[in-house]
């Protein structure tokens, strides 16, 4: 039985997770006995949380603690996750708030909802133990439930939700009889602990079975999370069916959480099964570049396009993780990074042409866009780009540098299949483009979102393009990152 030891001193290195815990429940109460056209502030209060949990976060990094009787572990990875976290989560809700407005769905639940999902996404990020990584899960999964529900009158995203929540609990319900294995092998919930089980040479076979047969569950419930084939049944339909806001937020920071939860179970937990676990993620990638590169080759609906080509670019990351190395583990971080980037712009996009009554989430849709707002489809065209790989931009590097390390460890033929899958899914990109500048429009295209969504949005297009032109920079923070943890 674990002896849980608390000490006031410790608060220090939750604080993020504490205040945004405290800034929900004083949201909660503001929402609720204010008058109503004071109401309208809850966005702004959600902002103004995000953006204190994110200086926090930021002020811990650097610092090294294990805390809670080895529950929570505070390290430079993990800081750096949460500043990103609440980063991203700032940049989305900038992007949901006009959506919401145009069609009618702006309720304050829902920047509640997501300020809970990201506070499950700040303690799986410091999970150090199976029980505290699960609490994380499932608080963030259950917000993410209720948001894609919020349009309610709309059977679409009730349909999305409800195959959401029921695949999600598979996946929980798999993840957590992987938990099991481990623990009923190992003894143990804490991470360490079962890292230095893991590492003993004197394991008996009936053991090192045990574990592999837990692994197998492990990666299969990280799979479902990270939208890997075959398990990626849930993406496109949830994408499709969700509000654009709540597709863009479930597309971008949940991704974070899920590389964590990654990283927390396999590379520090059971690192030194690492060669079993690349195998499968050696499968996972190549079924996730293939079907989402070809499959995204017959949508209509831009959506549902995006949503196979994030199936796709999680294949990519999860090369980066067959690798077996801290450069390719950070690679891999690297290029989860610059994903959520192109993906928050490209949604960003899409919304910006939103207006009542239209959602904007056909390809046809934008047809002639570079006529009507040229600076709009320049960063459309820049997120297009990026996503295919053409340099200088940010895309081009994520990919080149999970290339490199992949062929440095070996695996050239497994670069060869991910580079020819890369080159025909810039066939879909390339059609957006080509529609936004060589088509002519059906109707005039009016850009009337409000002036912090434009300004968010170019800076948005802008950082493609500026991280893209010092990648080198930020490949080695992302390879820091597990150097130091």
């Amino acid at each position: 039985m674990m002896n849980f030891n608390f000490n006031v001193s410790e608060l220090i290195f939750v604080m993020p997770e504490l205040f945004l815990l405290a800034a929900i429940s004083c949201i909660l109460l503001f929402d609720l006995y204010v008058k109503e056209e004071l109401k309208k502030f809850t966005y702004h209060l959600s902002q103004l949380a995000l953006l204190m949990s994110c200086v926090l976060a930021f002020n811990l990094i650097g610092e090294s603690a294990t805390i809670f009787s080895g529950t929570f572990v505070l390290d430079t990875l993990g800081s750096t996750f949460k500043v990103f976290i609440a980063g991203f989560s700032i940049i989305a809700l900038v992007y949901s708030r006009h959506y919401l407005s145009v069609h009618g769905l702006l309720r304050n639940e829902y920047f509640i909802l997501a300020l809970m999902s990201i506070l499950g996404m700040l303690v799986m990020v410091s999970g150090h133990s199976l029980l505290t990584l699960y609490l994380g899960l499932e608080i963030m999964s259950l917000s993410l439930y209720a948001l894609i529900a919020t349009a309610r009158d709309r059977a679409f995203a009730i349909e999305a939700a409800l195959k959401y929540f029921v695949l999600g609990a598979i996946a929980s319900g798999l993840l957590l009889y992987g938990m099991s294995m481990i623990y009923g092998i190992t003894g143990n919930l804490d991470i360490a602990q079962i890292a230095s089980f893991a590492s003993l040479a004197t394991l008996e076979p009936q053991e090192t079975l045990i574990l592999n047969f837990g692994l197998v569950f492990l990666v299969i419930g990280v799979a479902f999370k990270l939208g890997a084939v075959p398990f990626h049944m849930w993406v496109p339909d949830v994408y499709q069916g969700s509000p654009t806001s709540v597709t863009m937020f479930l597309s971008t920071v949940p991704k974070i959480a899920a590389v964590a939860l990654l990283v927390r179970l396999l590379i520090d937990g059971l690192g030194d099964f690492q060669h079993y676990w690349a195998d499968l993620f050696m499968i996972l990638a190549v079924l996730s570049i293939g079907v989402g590169s070809l499959v995204a080759l017959t949508q209509v609906n831009i959506k549902r396009m995006l949503a196979y080509s994030t199936i796709s670019h999680i294949g990519f990351v999860l090369l980066g993780f067959v690798t077996g190395v801290l450069e390719g583990y950070g690679s891999a971080i690297f290029y989860v990074f610059a994903y959520i980037l192109m993906s928050l712009a490209a949604f960003g996009s899409i919304i910006v042409l939103n207006r009542s009554g239209f959602e904007a989430d056909q390809i046809s849709d934008f047809r002639g866009l570079s006529k009507h707002s040229p600076w709009f489809a320049l960063i459309m065209l820049a997120v297009m780009l990026s996503m295919a790989g053409v340099p200088p931009f940010i895309g081009f590097y994520s990919k080149l540098f999970i290339l490199q390390q992949v062929v440095s460890e070996g695996y050239v033929i497994l670069a060869i299949i991910a580079v020819i899958f890369a080159v025909i899914s810039a066939y879909y990109y390339l059609q957006i483009i080509k529609t936004m500048y060589f088509d002519d429009a059906d109707k005039d295209i009016v850009v009337a979102a409000p002036i912090d969504l434009k300004v968010v949005l170019s800076i948005n297009g802008a950082l493609i393009l500026i991280i893209g032109l010092m990648p080198s920079y930020w490949m080695n923070l992302s390879v820091s990152l597990f150097s130091v943890s």
